[in-house]
């Protein structure tokens, strides 16, 4: 049977597999159900025992010759026939190019116009504690903003938010940096609201400076310029009276805004002098620097440059409303 064995390998090897239909008689005749490679197997049974070793090594070499040489064969047979199938002379399919996000892209260019009068981005985690988010700030112990209803506790009892506003990070600049500072605080924040017009996860940009000599005077013309490099020159501006725990005085900022063919304002932001408190928790002396802040969200800003009226849309991400940008 070792004989057998020889010589079907050797006949095997010289079989021409370059067609299905080659493919069809050498199952047939060779590794199918009715193969000789089957039927060898059947006799193996019969042999003694002392000779199973030698035989059964030698069939098992027989079957994986047989089985590779027709996976091979099948494989180079389809990819000739891939290739005979394809024609070159066809057009290329079109290649969909994706593009920046609309919130993205009114952030970056938000940062734009401050770089360009001097103001560097800090950054800061998302997660944060009481004393970053809350209490540096001015915020009082019985503050809204500490209840569970509007800010997201990550750990109650040791007071671990999501931050609620990147002002989080003015302070950790205020306090391992010394003044002169003028920077921006880019990030997402986190609040317990949600409808057309708030969501529960957006994107603000905080601006920061702290100098001698700093006065409200100059918060305005930093705002001026900004409003009008970002929405154009011929915008209308005005400044209410408001209160926040970490300025004061504070200010909204509005902008005129034509909507359905008739004239608002629309608040676009929050601003005002540094409180001294602030100052304070963060080891500045208030007597020796001054400075102002304001916050600023990119989805507002994005929703009146783009007049959208549903804060949601910018996040279902439908292509349709997306490829717009």
């Amino acid at each position: 049977m070792l004989k057998e064995i020889e010589s079907l390998k050797e006949r095997i090897k010289n079989y021409s597999l370059k067609t299905p239909a080659d493919l069809e008689v050498f199952k047939r005749e060779i590794t199918g159900k009715n193969g000789i490679i089957n039927e060898f197997f059947e006799r193996f049974k019969q042999i003694p025992s002392e000779e199973k070793k030698i035989i059964g090594g030698a069939l098992n070499q027989l079957k994986q010759l047989a089985n590779e040489m027709f996976y091979l064969a099948q494989e180079q047979i389809e990819n000739s026939r891939n290739k005979l199938d394809f024609d070159f002379t066809l057009p290329s399919k079109e290649i969909m190019a994706g593009s920046q996000h609309p919130i993205s892209q009114v952030m970056e260019e938000v940062i734009s116009i401050f770089e360009r009068i001097g103001f560097v981005v800090k950054d800061g985690p998302e997660m944060e504690d009481d004393w970053h988010n809350f209490s540096a700030l001015n915020f009082p112990d019985d503050h809204p903003a500490r209840d569970m209803q509007d800010t997201f506790f990550v750990n109650k009892n040791e007071k671990i938010v999501l931050r609620t506003h990147t002002s989080s990070i003015q302070i950790r600049t205020l306090e391992n940096e010394l003044p002169p500072l003028r920077f921006i605080a880019p990030g997402r924040v986190y609040r317990c609201d949600s409808d057309a017009t708030h969501s529960p996860v957006f994107h603000q940009i905080e601006c920061m400076v702290i100098d001698k000599n700093v006065s409200f005077a100059d918060l305005k013309d930093v705002l001026y310029y900004f409003v009008k490099a970002f929405f154009g020159e011929n915008l209308q501006v005005r400044f209410r009276p408001s209160y926040f725990p970490f300025t004061e005085p504070s200010a909204e900022m509005d902008i005129g805004w034509n909507v359905d063919g008739k004239f608002k304002w629309m608040e676009i932001l929050g601003c005002g002098m540094v409180d001294p408190n602030v100052l304070k928790n963060c080891n500045i002396d208030p007597e020796k620097y001054s400075g102002y802040a304001f916050g600023v969200g990119v989805e507002r800003l994005a929703m009146l440059r783009y007049k959208i009226r549903d804060i949601r849309l910018f996040y279902e991400n439908d292509v349709r409303f997306l490829k717009q940008f």
